[in-house]
């Protein structure tokens, strides 16, 4: 089915972003990981392919809709040498997300494209969720001292 231009341009830009967060999540999530702070690698990791799969139901639409997915593209990667660096940028990153999507789903529904609405709306309700955890993130360190706040996130693997 052939779908309106705008909204495909549109989709390729949340696809954009989609791809950046990918890539900003997966390196911070490897860092975690080296500097032995395992259930923020684990929470990042997950985090990083939650967008993982919002990239391919952007691209599955995307192609329905008879356009080009541009995976080739991507925004400003802002790696955070400090975890409380990469919780602020990773905010960042979320809130630009959650109002592309947000003006997305203005022009689907003006377009009257309720396929690509209801999957932004899905997205949206993860990007919401992400920047929410981040948010408490930000507001435990700032409540605890990062010092402390990093004492919670070690753990040994495999172990709960």
């Amino acid at each position: 089915m052939e779908g309106n231009a705008k909204v495909i341009e549109a989709l390729n830009e949340i696809l954009t972003a989609e791809m950046t967060s990918i890539n900003q999540y997966f390196v911070h999530a490897k860092m975690c990981e080296n500097w032995g702070y395992q259930l923020l690698y684990e929470d990042t990791e997950e985090r990083a392919m939650e967008e993982m799969k919002h990239a391919e139901k952007l691209i599955d639409r995307i192609l329905y809709l008879e356009g080009i997915p541009i995976v080739t593209k991507l925004d400003k990667i802002n790696v955070g040498k400090m975890v409380k660096d990469q919780f602020e940028n990773d905010y960042a990153l979320e809130k630009v997300a959650i109002q592309r999507l947000q003006k997305a789903i203005k022009l689907c529904i003006d377009l009257s494209d309720g396929g690509s609405r209801e999957l932004l709306e899905h997205i949206l309700l993860d990007e919401e969720d992400h920047a929410n955890d981040l948010e408490a993130y930000l507001q435990q360190i700032k409540d605890m001292g990062v010092e402390n706040f990093l004492t919670t996130q070690v753990h040994e693997k495999g172990k709960s």
